[in-house]
């Protein structure tokens, strides 16, 4: 069975290593999907969901709230800007943050706080989708 090499990290640690069959995440111009031996890439993801198919057959689901993607033919490295494991996302907590974000919204006084508000509004309903939809396929 051919696999490929993933790291993902963050700016506070090394959230994922190790070989997987399969990584599927949401890149600039919609979902990628990584086999091994794929074309040298790199490009933007956006906010979501990086599923890991690990050679065991296990998936591992790891948030992202953006980043860079960089594929090598054995080898995929996620640098995100933040990212949250599967089993340690917080729907109520995201959903709390997400209405404080929505009230920024409705108050920005300037362009500049309209788009911290708009960004972390959209980062915050990605990681909502991705807290439900795990939740789904554990029920």
């Amino acid at each position: 069975m051919a696999t490929i090499h993933v790291d993902v990290v963050s700016a506070e640690e090394s959230i994922f290593t190790g070989e997987a069959q399969f990584v599927a995440l949401p890149g600039e111009n919609g979902e990628l999907g990584i086999l091994p031996q794929h074309t040298p890439l790199i490009t933007r993801i956006k906010p979501g969901a990086v599923r890991i198919q690990k050679t065991d057959g296990q998936e591992e689901f790891i948030f992202v709230a953006g980043g860079i993607l960089e594929v090598q033919p054995h080898g995929v490295t996620v640098l995100a800007d933040t990212a949250v494991r599967g089993k340690d996302l917080d729907e109520a907590k995201a959903a709390e943050a997400k209405a404080a974000a929505e009230e920024a919204l409705k108050n920005a006084k300037s362009d500049i706080d309209l788009a911290a508000a708009q960004a972390e509004l959209a980062t915050l309903a990605a990681q909502i989708a991705a807290a439900r939809k795990l939740r789904g396929m554990k029920g």
